[in-house]
């Protein structure tokens, strides 16, 4: 199996977040032909997670079939793959499928595939695998981290801020009372707060990333609403409960989602690093003591430009075959 010609099939098999059933399918289709036991299971209607075993799976290498849009087909160079899902996550699948037949051709058993939908969204997928573990000891979580065994992630805190309002005529201000103006106020106060520091993850950092508010320009809003994206590195603890507080008489907040951050597994022999997004790993608890790793850099992902070398692509296949090995073989101690 061509791992190069693999992620561009991927790649070209539009699964975009809840579309994912047709990349599930070839997949399943594909996976059945290398002697696997293969399993379709609904995370949500015709939204299948994949899982393919090789006898009763130790180690489970896992990742996502969903991208986020737009959708664009792949095309390749000398040294890259190009298209929308290259690097998060259809190479480091293509990756995980290829390290899977090197086991197989070894006979080597007692290991799976595990492939979930909804990673970009909600985790939809993650949550259902979580419901029906299969008694791994071990789970290879991927995620483009250019190949470097990720000791650290930060998680998520997702809060959305609503201040309202009086609506008026805009040439008679004092009739109403601007819902914006007090959303601005609140989001001026809450950059202004003093978040956790960690001394592995770094800093809490918040990002304001949608304002909306107002009908017209001459019409004094009556409503008005922010979204924030916190990214942990403690767990949220009381700071949803520092930020009711902080926007109290100007708005309201409520808790759309909160992933914790994580303190990851480590292994002799490979490069470190930390990171700063968020992973599936935190839903995938019965899958067994986590790592993260996984061919690509998350700077590309999500962009038009995404793209993975085809030099880590084959660097990564190696070293998933040597990860599934050693613990097959070994207790890996628990990450501090």
């Amino acid at each position: 199996m061509n791992p190069f010609q693999l992620t561009r099939q991927l790649i070209d098999i539009e699964s975009i977040s809840g579309n994912e059933k047709a990349v599930a399918l070839f997949l399943r289709d594909s996976l059945a032909e290398t002697g696997a036991r293969v399993e379709l299971e609904e995370a949500e209607p015709d939204r299948p997670n994949v899982l393919a075993v090789w006898g009763n799976p130790e180690v489970v290498l896992s990742t996502h079939l969903d991208t986020v849009p737009p959708f664009f087909p792949s095309r390749e160079d000398e040294h890259f793959i190009y298209g929308r899902g290259a690097c998060d996550a259809k190479g480091i699948i293509a990756a995980q499928v290829a390290a899977a037949v090197r086991l197989r051709e070894e006979g080597i058993s007692d290991f799976g595939l595990l492939f979930v939908v909804g990673e970009e969204r909600n985790s939809a997928g993650a949550l259902a695998a979580n419901r029906n573990p299969r008694g791994s000891r071990y789970l290879i979580n991927g995620e483009p981290t250019e190949n470097r065994l990720v000791l650290g992630t930060k998680g998520v805190l997702r809060v959305e801020v609503e201040a309202t309002g009086r609506a008026a005529h805009s040439a008679y201000p004092e009739l109403g009372e601007s819902a914006i103006e007090k959303l601005l106020e609140a989001l001026n106060r809450l950059q202004a707060m003093k978040l956790p520091e960690d001394d592995l993850l770094g800093k809490t950092t918040c990002n304001i990333g949608l304002i909306q508010g107002g009908i017209a320009p001459n019409v004094i809003p009556d409503s008005a609403r922010a979204e924030l994206m916190y990214r942990l590195v403690k767990p949220e603890g009381d700071l949803f409960e520092a930020i009711q507080l902080t926007v109290g008489g100007l708005a309201t907040a409520r808790k759309v989602l909160e992933i914790p951050p994580m303190k990851l597994g480590r292994m002799d022999g490979l490069e470190t690093t930390v990171v700063a997004f968020a992973t599936d790993i935190p839903s995938l608890t019965a899958w067994g003591q986590p790592f993260l790793l996984g061919p690509g850099s998350v700077q590309v992902a999500h962009t038009d430009g995404e793209r993975i070398s085809k030099a880590e692509l084959m660097q990564a296949i190696e070293i998933y075959v040597n990860m599934v090995k050693k613990l097959k073989r070994e207790t890996i101690p628990q990450g501090d």
